[in-house]
């Protein structure tokens, strides 16, 4: 974001570098992200989506053994051998196992590798599915260079598995092989896929904490730099007034002066730093403010209408900008940001920041602030209103968080910064 110090001739420090700072080295990574993140399924449903294909090709292979009207203690144990191959599929597949994957995953392939053929002999056509599964673990546990062919081989047995078990022919013997393949690749396919959702998200988390502790970082390296001097110089000459006060009075007196001027310098330097508040320009708040979304895997989109106004104003929407886009990436799951300006006929400037990613439950509470007590936008509200502005924030018909504030383009009587 524009370093909060720039005007006050004392840091050195620039707008453009604390921007930098918070964004440098993530552009790449986070245009990478949001390209994967642009069309992919929530985590949630990549999952389900999983998940009820699994249960569509288990139901499917029961219902084929149904069909040949088994002795009810082989549809017992076939439906036993289900659930266990089933549970050892979520193994396998599920993300939030692969710890289990790589501590045991061998194991539960050799046993799923067990489940899948010896049935074969008693069960016939119904268990032949279970290959398909056996294929898609050996992807998902195995490194590739071994994964691959041993699929090519577990399609081989599939097509090998008709002719000489089950007693088909060449037909069948191609549809064992070709069903064994595709319900392989299918799951397989599915499994990456959720796992892929979940990890773009976490990144796109990581991504915005990133920004948020650069963020802190550059804050702290400007305090250190606008009070460094400040505090070591009153502290040196505090302790020389100190020595003087009873031998050299009037120099005492003037040593004292000092320590009064460089204090409320280093006073406002501390205001300058923490309010971000003054010689600030919405423009240059907006270019900021779309980098550090993007930067956090969210897609920003911007339209500014009218010509910004100079001083107070500018000043009060730049911070209000500053403060929305700190806590959306704080404390918001948004995937889009909305950022709007526009001058009214009235003689008034509008900035509208809108997101779509707070809860329904939340638009009154404080967590649709932004913060867990609203604090921050609650202090802007009452900087709006000392001079007749106004801040509101609620859900729009879209379901999207619409942070609203309007202040007048012209306060008399106020100097800029």
């Amino acid at each position: 974001m524009k370093d909060a110090t720039t005007g006050t001739g004392r840091s050195g420090l620039s707008g453009t570098r604390g921007t930098e700072q918070t964004t440098g080295g993530m552009p790449a990574l986070s245009s990478a992200v949001r390209t994967l993140a642009s069309d992919a399924p929530p985590p949630q449903l990549a999952s389900s989506i999983l998940l009820v294909v699994q249960c569509g090709f288990l139901l499917v292979g029961f219902i084929n053994i149904l069909e040949a009207r088994p002795h009810p203690l082989t549809l017992a144990a076939s439906a036993v051998g289900f659930i266990a191959i089933f549970s050892l599929q979520l193994v396998h597949s599920a993300y939030r196992l692969r710890w289990l994957r790589a501590r045991w995953g061998r194991w539960t392939l050799a046993l799923q590798a067990l489940l899948t053929y010896l049935p074969l002999f008693v069960l016939g056509f119904g268990w032949g599915g279970m290959s398909g599964f056996l294929g898609a673990s050996v992807l998902l546990v195995l490194p590739p260079g071994v994964a691959w062919p041993l699929f090519g081989l577990v399609g081989a047995v599939g097509c090998a598995t008709g002719p000489l078990v089950l007693g088909t022919n060449l037909v069948g013997s191609v549809y064992f092989g070709v069903a064994t393949i595709l319900t392989g690749l299918t799951v397989y396919g599915l499994s990456r896929l959720a796992e892929l959702v979940i990890e773009v998200q976490e990144a796109q988390h990581a991504i915005a904490r990133l920004a948020v502790n650069q963020e802190r970082l550059r804050f702290a390296r400007d305090l250190h730099d606008l009070l460094g001097y400040s505090l070591s110089a009153i502290t040196l000459k505090s302790e020389l007034a100190r020595r003087l006060v009873h031998r050299e009075a009037d120099r005492a007196q003037e040593e004292l002066e000092n320590i009064l001027e460089i204090s409320r310098q280093a006073l406002s330097d501390v205001r300058t730093v923490a309010r971000g508040y003054r010689d600030m320009s919405l423009a240059t708040e907006v270019v900021s403010a779309q980098a550090v979304l993007e930067a956090g895997g969210i897609q920003a989109a911007v339209e500014m209408r009218g010509k910004l106004p100079e001083g107070e104003t500018n000043t009060i929407m730049a911070t209000v900008l500053r403060e929305a886009v700190t806590n959306l990436l704080r404390h918001s799951k948004a995937e889009n940001c909305r950022i709007e300006s526009w001058t009214t006929p009235a003689g008034g400037l509008v900035l509208i920041i809108a997101n779509d990613g707070v809860e329904p439950a939340a638009a009154d509470g404080p967590e649709a602030m932004g913060s867990p007590d609203g604090s921050g936008l609650q202090n802007l509200r009452f900087r709006l209103a000392a001079v007749g502005g106004r801040l509101t924030s609620g859900l729009d018909a879209q379901g999207w968080f619409v942070l609203t504030a309007e202040a007048p383009l012209e306060l008399p009587g106020c100097a800029a910064g």
